[in-house]
Protein backbone atom coordinates (compact mmCIF):
# COMPACT_ATOMS: atom_id res chain seq x y z
CA UNK A 1 0.00 0.00 0.00
CA UNK A 2 1.25 3.48 -0.90
CA UNK A 3 0.95 6.21 1.75
CA UNK A 4 2.15 9.82 1.68
CA UNK A 5 3.22 11.94 4.63
CA UNK A 6 4.58 15.46 4.50
CA UNK A 7 7.66 17.08 5.99
CA UNK A 8 9.77 20.17 5.34
CA UNK A 9 13.32 21.04 4.29
CA UNK A 10 14.78 24.40 5.35
CA UNK A 11 16.71 26.35 2.71
CA UNK A 12 18.16 29.59 4.01
CA UNK A 13 15.45 30.97 6.29
CA UNK A 14 12.58 29.55 4.23
CA UNK A 15 11.10 26.06 4.06
CA UNK A 16 10.04 23.75 1.24
CA UNK A 17 7.55 20.89 1.38
CA UNK A 18 8.99 17.37 1.20
CA UNK A 19 6.62 14.55 0.28
CA UNK A 20 7.53 11.25 1.93
CA UNK A 21 6.08 8.37 -0.08
CA UNK A 22 6.12 4.96 1.59
CA UNK A 23 5.17 1.82 -0.29
CA UNK A 24 4.95 -1.51 1.58
CA UNK A 25 4.62 -4.70 -0.44
CA UNK A 26 6.49 -7.10 -2.65
CA UNK A 27 8.95 -9.86 -2.06
CA UNK A 28 12.06 -9.37 0.03
CA UNK A 29 15.26 -10.13 -1.86
CA UNK A 30 18.86 -10.59 -0.82
CA UNK A 31 19.42 -6.81 -0.84
CA UNK A 32 17.16 -6.36 2.16
CA UNK A 33 13.67 -5.03 2.68
CA UNK A 34 14.25 -1.29 3.25
CA UNK A 35 15.11 1.13 0.44
CA UNK A 36 15.40 4.89 1.02
CA UNK A 37 15.72 7.14 -2.05
CA UNK A 38 15.43 10.85 -2.80
CA UNK A 39 18.94 12.21 -1.98
CA UNK A 40 18.99 11.58 1.81
CA UNK A 41 22.14 12.23 3.83
CA UNK A 42 23.63 9.80 6.38
CA UNK A 43 21.54 11.15 9.27
CA UNK A 44 18.34 10.35 7.33
CA UNK A 45 19.62 6.89 6.36
CA UNK A 46 20.54 6.07 9.94
CA UNK A 47 16.95 6.76 10.91
CA UNK A 48 16.01 3.17 10.04
CA UNK A 49 17.55 1.85 13.26
CA UNK A 50 15.90 4.58 15.34
CA UNK A 51 12.52 3.99 13.71
CA UNK A 52 12.66 0.21 14.10
CA UNK A 53 13.49 0.45 17.81
CA UNK A 54 10.92 3.22 18.43
CA UNK A 55 8.11 1.17 16.80
CA UNK A 56 9.00 -1.89 18.86
CA UNK A 57 9.03 0.06 22.12
CA UNK A 58 5.54 1.52 21.61
CA UNK A 59 3.99 -1.83 20.71
CA UNK A 60 4.29 -1.92 16.91
CA UNK A 61 6.67 -3.71 14.60
CA UNK A 62 8.65 -2.99 11.48
CA UNK A 63 6.76 -4.81 8.68
CA UNK A 64 8.58 -7.76 7.11
CA UNK A 65 7.69 -6.53 3.66
CA UNK A 66 9.63 -4.70 1.01
CA UNK A 67 9.60 -1.02 2.03
CA UNK A 68 10.44 1.72 -0.47
CA UNK A 69 10.61 5.26 0.92
CA UNK A 70 10.89 8.08 -1.63
CA UNK A 71 11.54 11.65 -0.48
CA UNK A 72 10.40 14.08 -3.18
CA UNK A 73 11.47 16.26 -4.85
CA UNK A 74 14.51 14.08 -5.38
CA UNK A 75 16.84 16.93 -6.41
CA UNK A 76 16.86 18.51 -2.92
CA UNK A 77 19.34 17.20 -0.38
CA UNK A 78 17.48 15.87 2.70
CA UNK A 79 19.57 16.55 5.80
CA UNK A 80 19.19 15.82 9.50
CA UNK A 81 17.21 13.51 11.72
CA UNK A 82 13.94 15.46 11.72
CA UNK A 83 12.50 13.18 8.99
CA UNK A 84 12.25 10.24 11.43
CA UNK A 85 8.67 11.05 12.43
CA UNK A 86 7.08 11.35 8.95
CA UNK A 87 8.89 8.20 7.75
CA UNK A 88 7.81 6.22 10.83
CA UNK A 89 4.16 7.30 10.50
CA UNK A 90 4.30 6.55 6.76
CA UNK A 91 5.58 3.03 7.46
CA UNK A 92 2.78 2.41 9.99
CA UNK A 93 0.19 3.73 7.54
CA UNK A 94 1.46 1.78 4.52
CA UNK A 95 1.57 -1.48 6.51
CA UNK A 96 -2.01 -1.00 7.75
CA UNK A 97 -1.08 -0.57 11.41
CA UNK A 98 -2.42 3.01 11.57
CA UNK A 99 -5.34 4.61 9.66
CA UNK A 100 -3.91 6.63 6.78
CA UNK A 101 -6.91 8.49 5.36
CA UNK A 102 -6.16 11.76 7.20
CA UNK A 103 -2.35 11.76 6.97
CA UNK A 104 -2.28 14.09 3.96
CA UNK A 105 -3.83 16.95 5.96
CA UNK A 106 -0.91 17.23 8.37
CA UNK A 107 2.78 18.00 8.23
CA UNK A 108 5.11 16.44 10.80
CA UNK A 109 8.74 16.76 11.85
CA UNK A 110 10.74 15.26 14.70
CA UNK A 111 13.72 13.11 15.63
CA UNK A 112 12.90 9.75 17.26
CA UNK A 113 14.67 8.30 20.26
CA UNK A 114 14.95 4.52 20.61
CA UNK A 115 12.15 4.51 23.19
CA UNK A 116 9.77 6.38 20.85
CA UNK A 117 10.12 9.81 22.44
CA UNK A 118 10.52 12.80 20.11
CA UNK A 119 13.47 15.16 20.31
CA UNK A 120 13.39 18.87 19.31
CA UNK A 121 14.53 20.00 15.86
CA UNK A 122 15.76 23.21 14.22
CA UNK A 123 13.84 25.54 11.90
CA UNK A 124 10.31 24.86 13.15
CA UNK A 125 9.04 28.43 12.60
CA UNK A 126 9.68 28.58 8.82
CA UNK A 127 8.20 25.06 8.59
CA UNK A 128 5.02 26.25 10.29
CA UNK A 129 4.78 29.27 7.99
CA UNK A 130 5.14 27.03 4.94
CA UNK A 131 2.55 24.57 6.29
CA UNK A 132 0.02 27.36 6.68
CA UNK A 133 0.83 28.81 3.24
CA UNK A 134 0.33 25.40 1.59
CA UNK A 135 -3.05 24.88 3.26
CA UNK A 136 -2.25 22.09 5.72
CA UNK A 137 -4.73 21.66 8.53
CA UNK A 138 -2.13 21.03 11.20
CA UNK A 139 1.48 20.43 12.13
CA UNK A 140 3.05 17.88 14.49
CA UNK A 141 6.29 19.02 16.12
CA UNK A 142 8.23 18.03 19.26
CA UNK A 143 6.64 19.41 22.43
CA UNK A 144 9.67 21.64 23.07
CA UNK A 145 9.14 23.35 19.70
CA UNK A 146 5.36 23.75 19.99
CA UNK A 147 5.24 27.36 21.22
CA UNK A 148 7.71 28.42 18.55
CA UNK A 149 5.46 27.01 15.79
CA UNK A 150 2.20 28.12 17.43
CA UNK A 151 2.90 31.82 16.85
CA UNK A 152 1.77 31.12 13.27
CA UNK A 153 -1.96 31.80 13.12
CA UNK A 154 -4.60 29.70 11.33
CA UNK A 155 -2.69 26.45 11.82
CA UNK A 156 -3.30 23.69 14.37
CA UNK A 157 0.05 23.00 16.04
CA UNK A 158 0.35 19.81 18.12
CA UNK A 159 3.32 19.44 20.42
CA UNK A 160 3.97 15.72 20.88
CA UNK A 161 6.28 14.01 23.35
CA UNK A 162 6.41 10.60 21.72
CA UNK A 163 5.35 8.62 18.66
CA UNK A 164 2.50 6.96 20.58
CA UNK A 165 0.69 10.32 20.87
CA UNK A 166 0.80 10.78 17.08
CA UNK A 167 -0.52 7.24 16.49
CA UNK A 168 -3.34 7.74 19.00
CA UNK A 169 -4.33 10.98 17.26
CA UNK A 170 -4.84 9.29 13.90
CA UNK A 171 -6.60 6.36 15.54
CA UNK A 172 -9.03 8.83 17.11
CA UNK A 173 -8.25 7.84 20.70
CA UNK A 174 -6.18 10.88 21.66
CA UNK A 175 -7.11 13.88 23.78
CA UNK A 176 -4.28 15.89 22.22
CA UNK A 177 -5.12 19.60 21.96
CA UNK A 178 -3.49 22.22 19.70
CA UNK A 179 -0.98 24.55 21.33
CA UNK A 180 -2.32 28.10 21.31
CA UNK A 181 -0.25 31.27 21.52
CA UNK A 182 -1.62 34.81 21.31
CA UNK A 183 1.14 36.19 19.12
CA UNK A 184 0.59 39.89 19.79
CA UNK A 185 0.09 39.41 23.52
CA UNK A 186 3.17 37.16 23.69
CA UNK A 187 5.16 39.81 21.84
CA UNK A 188 4.09 42.70 24.07
CA UNK A 189 4.34 40.88 27.42
CA UNK A 190 7.91 39.74 26.89
CA UNK A 191 9.37 43.13 25.97
CA UNK A 192 11.14 43.83 29.24
CA UNK A 193 14.40 45.58 30.00
CA UNK A 194 17.53 43.48 29.52
CA UNK A 195 19.10 44.84 32.70
CA UNK A 196 21.57 47.42 31.34
CA UNK A 197 21.08 51.15 30.88
CA UNK A 198 23.04 54.19 29.77
CA UNK A 199 22.48 55.74 33.19
CA UNK A 200 25.01 53.18 34.50
CA UNK A 201 27.81 54.88 32.56
CA UNK A 202 29.44 57.82 34.31
CA UNK A 203 30.77 60.62 32.14
CA UNK A 204 31.56 59.88 28.49
CA UNK A 205 28.97 62.38 27.29
CA UNK A 206 30.64 62.72 23.90
CA UNK A 207 30.47 58.94 23.32
CA UNK A 208 26.86 58.75 24.43
CA UNK A 209 26.04 61.54 22.00
CA UNK A 210 27.76 59.66 19.16
CA UNK A 211 25.79 56.48 19.91
CA UNK A 212 22.56 58.49 20.07
CA UNK A 213 23.31 59.84 16.58
CA UNK A 214 24.17 56.33 15.35
CA UNK A 215 20.91 54.88 16.70
CA UNK A 216 18.90 57.72 15.16
CA UNK A 217 20.31 57.36 11.65
CA UNK A 218 21.31 53.69 11.53
CA UNK A 219 25.00 54.61 11.28
CA UNK A 220 27.91 52.24 11.88
CA UNK A 221 30.37 53.27 14.60
CA UNK A 222 33.98 52.60 15.54
CA UNK A 223 35.23 53.44 19.03
CA UNK A 224 38.96 54.07 19.45
CA UNK A 225 40.45 54.27 22.93
CA UNK A 226 42.79 52.72 25.51
CA UNK A 227 41.92 49.64 27.60
CA UNK A 228 39.41 50.30 30.36
CA UNK A 229 37.96 53.45 28.82
CA UNK A 230 34.47 51.95 28.60
CA UNK A 231 34.19 50.99 24.91
CA UNK A 232 32.61 47.59 25.52
CA UNK A 233 30.37 48.85 28.31
CA UNK A 234 28.96 51.55 26.02
CA UNK A 235 28.55 49.22 23.04
CA UNK A 236 26.60 46.66 25.08
CA UNK A 237 24.04 49.33 25.92
CA UNK A 238 23.41 50.22 22.27
CA UNK A 239 20.34 47.94 21.87
CA UNK A 240 18.64 49.80 24.73
CA UNK A 241 18.43 53.00 22.66
CA UNK A 242 17.35 51.37 19.40
CA UNK A 243 13.63 51.43 18.54
CA UNK A 244 11.82 48.30 19.82
CA UNK A 245 11.36 45.46 17.36
CA UNK A 246 8.14 45.56 15.40
CA UNK A 247 6.14 42.32 15.24
CA UNK A 248 7.25 41.82 11.63
CA UNK A 249 10.92 42.30 12.59
CA UNK A 250 10.49 39.96 15.57
CA UNK A 251 9.12 37.19 13.32
CA UNK A 252 11.93 37.68 10.81
CA UNK A 253 14.56 37.58 13.56
CA UNK A 254 12.95 34.53 15.17
CA UNK A 255 13.08 32.64 11.86
CA UNK A 256 16.85 33.10 11.66
CA UNK A 257 17.41 32.01 15.26
CA UNK A 258 15.05 29.06 14.74
CA UNK A 259 17.03 27.84 11.73
CA UNK A 260 20.27 28.22 13.72
CA UNK A 261 18.78 26.24 16.61
CA UNK A 262 19.35 29.06 19.10
CA UNK A 263 15.81 29.43 20.46
CA UNK A 264 15.39 28.17 24.00
CA UNK A 265 13.00 25.28 24.63
CA UNK A 266 9.40 26.47 24.93
CA UNK A 267 10.41 29.88 23.51
CA UNK A 268 8.19 31.58 20.97
CA UNK A 269 9.42 34.98 19.78
CA UNK A 270 12.66 36.95 19.89
CA UNK A 271 11.46 40.18 21.48
CA UNK A 272 14.69 42.17 21.85
CA UNK A 273 17.10 43.35 19.21
CA UNK A 274 19.99 40.86 18.93
CA UNK A 275 23.44 41.77 20.18
CA UNK A 276 26.14 39.50 18.79
CA UNK A 277 29.76 39.80 19.91
CA UNK A 278 31.95 37.14 18.22
CA UNK A 279 35.53 36.57 19.41
CA UNK A 280 38.31 37.86 17.15
CA UNK A 281 39.43 34.28 16.41
CA UNK A 282 36.22 33.63 14.44
CA UNK A 283 36.51 32.21 10.91
CA UNK A 284 35.06 33.91 7.87
CA UNK A 285 32.50 31.08 7.45
CA UNK A 286 31.32 31.42 11.07
CA UNK A 287 30.96 35.18 10.61
CA UNK A 288 29.23 35.32 7.23
CA UNK A 289 27.51 31.90 7.27
CA UNK A 290 27.78 28.81 5.12
CA UNK A 291 29.64 25.57 5.71
CA UNK A 292 29.10 22.13 4.17
CA UNK A 293 25.54 22.31 5.50
CA UNK A 294 24.79 26.06 5.11
CA UNK A 295 23.64 27.80 8.27
CA UNK A 296 23.37 31.46 9.33
CA UNK A 297 26.53 33.21 10.48
CA UNK A 298 26.98 35.90 13.12
CA UNK A 299 26.07 38.71 10.72
CA UNK A 300 22.68 37.08 10.06
CA UNK A 301 22.12 36.33 13.75
CA UNK A 302 22.65 40.08 14.30
CA UNK A 303 19.94 40.94 11.74
CA UNK A 304 17.71 43.78 13.05
CA UNK A 305 20.22 44.29 15.85
CA UNK A 306 23.87 45.02 16.61
CA UNK A 307 27.06 43.24 15.56
CA UNK A 308 29.85 44.22 17.97
CA UNK A 309 33.43 43.51 16.91
CA UNK A 310 35.71 44.11 19.88
CA UNK A 311 39.46 44.57 19.20
CA UNK A 312 38.82 45.06 15.49
CA UNK A 313 42.47 44.96 14.28
CA UNK A 314 42.89 41.53 15.92
CA UNK A 315 40.39 39.96 13.48
CA UNK A 316 42.00 38.33 10.46
CA UNK A 317 41.88 40.61 7.44
CA UNK A 318 40.08 37.98 5.35
CA UNK A 319 37.33 37.83 7.99
CA UNK A 320 36.82 41.59 7.98
CA UNK A 321 36.76 41.80 4.20
CA UNK A 322 33.77 39.45 3.91
CA UNK A 323 31.75 42.07 5.81
CA UNK A 324 31.92 44.63 3.04
CA UNK A 325 29.30 43.29 0.62
CA UNK A 326 26.71 42.27 3.29
CA UNK A 327 27.01 45.74 4.87
CA UNK A 328 26.01 47.29 1.54
CA UNK A 329 23.38 44.80 0.39
CA UNK A 330 21.91 43.90 3.83
CA UNK A 331 21.99 40.21 2.91
CA UNK A 332 24.51 37.46 2.26
CA UNK A 333 24.29 34.84 -0.48
CA UNK A 334 25.79 31.40 0.14
CA UNK A 335 26.38 29.48 -3.10
CA UNK A 336 27.07 25.78 -3.33
CA UNK A 337 27.12 23.35 -6.25
CA UNK A 338 23.56 22.18 -5.65
CA UNK A 339 21.93 25.25 -4.13
CA UNK A 340 22.16 28.95 -3.37
CA UNK A 341 20.59 30.45 -0.24
CA UNK A 342 20.15 34.00 1.01
CA UNK A 343 20.37 35.04 4.64
CA UNK A 344 19.30 38.52 5.83
CA UNK A 345 22.12 40.67 7.22
CA UNK A 346 20.61 44.05 8.10
CA UNK A 347 22.75 44.79 11.16
CA UNK A 348 24.32 47.87 12.74
CA UNK A 349 28.07 47.51 13.14
CA UNK A 350 29.80 48.75 16.28
CA UNK A 351 33.53 48.15 16.37
CA UNK A 352 36.08 48.99 19.02
CA UNK A 353 39.85 49.06 18.99
CA UNK A 354 42.91 50.20 20.87
CA UNK A 355 44.81 53.02 19.14
CA UNK A 356 48.03 50.98 19.09
CA UNK A 357 49.40 47.54 20.14
CA UNK A 358 50.14 48.67 23.71
CA UNK A 359 46.86 50.60 23.88
CA UNK A 360 48.12 53.96 25.14
CA UNK A 361 48.78 56.05 22.04
CA UNK A 362 47.34 59.56 22.65
CA UNK A 363 46.59 58.63 26.28
CA UNK A 364 46.43 61.75 28.50
CA UNK A 365 48.47 60.19 31.33
CA UNK A 366 50.22 56.95 30.24
CA UNK A 367 53.04 56.85 27.75
CA UNK A 368 52.86 54.75 24.58
CA UNK A 369 55.75 52.26 24.33
CA UNK A 370 55.18 51.23 20.70
CA UNK A 371 58.11 51.64 18.33
CA UNK A 372 58.22 53.93 15.29
CA UNK A 373 55.73 52.92 12.63
CA UNK A 374 53.98 50.38 14.85
CA UNK A 375 50.94 52.58 15.42
CA UNK A 376 50.38 53.14 11.71
CA UNK A 377 50.90 49.46 10.89
CA UNK A 378 48.42 48.50 13.60
CA UNK A 379 45.76 50.89 12.35
CA UNK A 380 46.35 49.91 8.74
CA UNK A 381 45.06 46.42 9.54
CA UNK A 382 41.64 47.95 8.87
CA UNK A 383 41.20 48.37 5.12
CA UNK A 384 40.01 51.61 3.59
CA UNK A 385 36.94 50.03 1.92
CA UNK A 386 35.75 48.67 5.28
CA UNK A 387 36.41 51.96 7.04
CA UNK A 388 34.51 53.67 4.24
CA UNK A 389 31.35 51.92 5.45
CA UNK A 390 31.68 53.28 9.01
CA UNK A 391 30.17 56.73 9.46
CA UNK A 392 31.22 57.66 13.00
CA UNK A 393 34.83 57.46 14.23
CA UNK A 394 34.80 58.24 17.94
CA UNK A 395 37.84 58.70 20.16
CA UNK A 396 37.15 57.41 23.67
CA UNK A 397 39.16 58.88 26.51
CA UNK A 398 39.37 57.32 29.99
CA UNK A 399 37.05 58.61 32.71
CA UNK A 400 39.08 60.58 35.24
CA UNK A 401 39.37 59.67 38.91
CA UNK A 402 37.49 62.83 39.88
CA UNK A 403 34.51 61.80 37.74
CA UNK A 404 34.48 58.29 39.19
CA UNK A 405 34.92 59.43 42.81
CA UNK A 406 32.49 62.34 42.61
CA UNK A 407 29.06 62.05 44.12
CA UNK A 408 26.94 60.27 41.55
CA UNK A 409 25.12 62.66 39.26
CA UNK A 410 22.02 61.79 37.36
CA UNK A 411 23.04 60.46 33.96
CA UNK A 412 20.72 60.34 30.97
CA UNK A 413 18.88 57.04 30.91
CA UNK A 414 18.30 54.85 27.86
CA UNK A 415 14.62 55.80 28.01
CA UNK A 416 15.46 59.51 27.73
CA UNK A 417 17.81 58.90 24.82
CA UNK A 418 15.43 56.62 22.93
CA UNK A 419 12.72 59.30 23.08
CA UNK A 420 14.92 61.52 20.90
CA UNK A 421 15.89 58.58 18.69
CA UNK A 422 12.25 57.75 17.95
CA UNK A 423 11.49 61.36 17.02
CA UNK A 424 14.39 61.40 14.55
CA UNK A 425 13.39 58.00 13.13
CA UNK A 426 9.85 59.27 12.57
CA UNK A 427 11.19 62.11 10.43
CA UNK A 428 13.24 59.65 8.35
CA UNK A 429 10.30 57.28 8.02
CA UNK A 430 8.32 60.09 6.40
CA UNK A 431 11.30 61.17 4.26
CA UNK A 432 11.88 57.70 2.79
CA UNK A 433 8.26 56.49 2.81
CA UNK A 434 8.22 55.95 -0.96
CA UNK A 435 11.52 54.02 -1.04
CA UNK A 436 11.50 50.27 -0.44
CA UNK A 437 15.16 49.69 0.44
CA UNK A 438 16.00 52.94 2.25
CA UNK A 439 14.70 53.57 5.76
CA UNK A 440 17.45 55.53 7.54
CA UNK A 441 19.85 58.33 6.64
CA UNK A 442 22.78 55.90 6.70
CA UNK A 443 21.22 53.90 3.86
CA UNK A 444 20.88 56.86 1.48
CA UNK A 445 22.37 56.14 -1.96
CA UNK A 446 24.93 58.65 -3.21
CA UNK A 447 22.56 60.16 -5.77
CA UNK A 448 20.19 61.21 -2.96
CA UNK A 449 22.79 62.69 -0.63
CA UNK A 450 23.19 66.03 -2.48
CA UNK A 451 19.42 66.45 -2.70
CA UNK A 452 18.44 65.51 0.86
CA UNK A 453 21.58 66.79 2.60
CA UNK A 454 21.64 70.21 0.99
CA UNK A 455 23.82 72.76 2.82
CA UNK A 456 24.09 76.54 2.56
CA UNK A 457 27.12 78.55 1.47
CA UNK A 458 28.41 78.89 5.06
CA UNK A 459 28.18 75.13 5.47
CA UNK A 460 30.03 74.52 2.20
CA UNK A 461 32.80 76.88 3.30
CA UNK A 462 33.07 75.10 6.65
CA UNK A 463 33.22 71.67 5.04
CA UNK A 464 35.82 72.78 2.51
CA UNK A 465 37.97 74.33 5.23
CA UNK A 466 37.67 71.21 7.39
CA UNK A 467 38.67 68.86 4.59
CA UNK A 468 41.69 70.99 3.74
CA UNK A 469 42.80 71.80 7.30
CA UNK A 470 42.22 68.35 8.81
CA UNK A 471 43.26 66.62 5.57
CA UNK A 472 40.10 64.55 5.53
CA UNK A 473 39.84 61.95 2.78
CA UNK A 474 37.40 62.31 -0.09
CA UNK A 475 35.37 59.35 1.19
CA UNK A 476 34.51 61.36 4.30
CA UNK A 477 32.42 63.89 2.33
CA UNK A 478 29.21 61.87 1.91
CA UNK A 479 29.54 60.35 5.37
CA UNK A 480 29.75 63.77 7.00
CA UNK A 481 26.65 64.94 5.12
CA UNK A 482 24.64 61.87 6.17
CA UNK A 483 25.63 62.23 9.82
CA UNK A 484 24.90 65.97 9.71
CA UNK A 485 21.43 65.18 8.35
CA UNK A 486 20.81 62.84 11.29
CA UNK A 487 22.00 65.47 13.78
CA UNK A 488 19.60 67.95 12.18
CA UNK A 489 16.79 65.41 12.54
CA UNK A 490 17.60 65.05 16.24
CA UNK A 491 17.28 68.83 16.54
CA UNK A 492 14.01 68.69 14.57
CA UNK A 493 15.62 71.01 12.03
CA UNK A 494 14.43 71.02 8.44
CA UNK A 495 17.80 72.23 7.12
CA UNK A 496 21.36 71.28 7.99
CA UNK A 497 22.97 74.11 9.95
CA UNK A 498 26.68 74.85 10.32
CA UNK A 499 26.69 73.52 13.91
CA UNK A 500 25.32 70.20 12.64
CA UNK A 501 28.14 69.98 10.10
CA UNK A 502 30.72 70.91 12.71
CA UNK A 503 29.60 68.09 15.00
CA UNK A 504 29.59 65.60 12.12
CA UNK A 505 33.15 66.61 11.16
CA UNK A 506 34.21 66.02 14.76
CA UNK A 507 33.29 62.33 14.38
CA UNK A 508 35.77 61.54 11.55
CA UNK A 509 38.91 60.91 13.61
CA UNK A 510 40.35 58.10 11.50
CA UNK A 511 40.28 60.22 8.33
CA UNK A 512 42.70 62.69 9.86
CA UNK A 513 46.37 62.80 8.95
CA UNK A 514 48.33 60.88 11.56
CA UNK A 515 45.72 58.16 12.09
CA UNK A 516 45.46 56.16 8.89
CA UNK A 517 47.29 58.58 6.62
Amino acid sequence: MLVKTFACAVQGVDARIITTEVNAGGAINDKGNYFLVGLPDNAVREGYQRIESALKNIGFKMPRLKLVVNMAPADIRKEGSSYDLPIAVGILGSSGQVPHADLGNYMMMGELSLDGSIRPVKGVLPMAIEARNKGFKGLFVPAQNAREAAIVNNLEVYGVKNLREVVDFFEGSSSLKPTEVNTRLEFMVGRKSNGVDFSDVMGQQNIKRALEIAASGGHNVILIGPPGSGKTMLARRMPTILPPLSLEEALETTKIHSVAGLLAHDASLVRHRPFRSPHHTISDVALVGGGSHPSPGEISLAHNGVLFLDELPEFRRSVLEVLRQPMEEKKVTISRARLSVDYPAGFMLIASMNPCPCGYYNHPEKECVCGPGEVKRYLNKISGPLLDRIDLHVEVTPVSYDELAAEKQKERSSQEIITNVLKARKIQEKRFSELESTHFNAHMPSNMVRQICEINSAGKALLKRAMETLQLSARAYDRILKVARTIADLDQSEKIQTEHLAEAIHFRNLDREGWLG
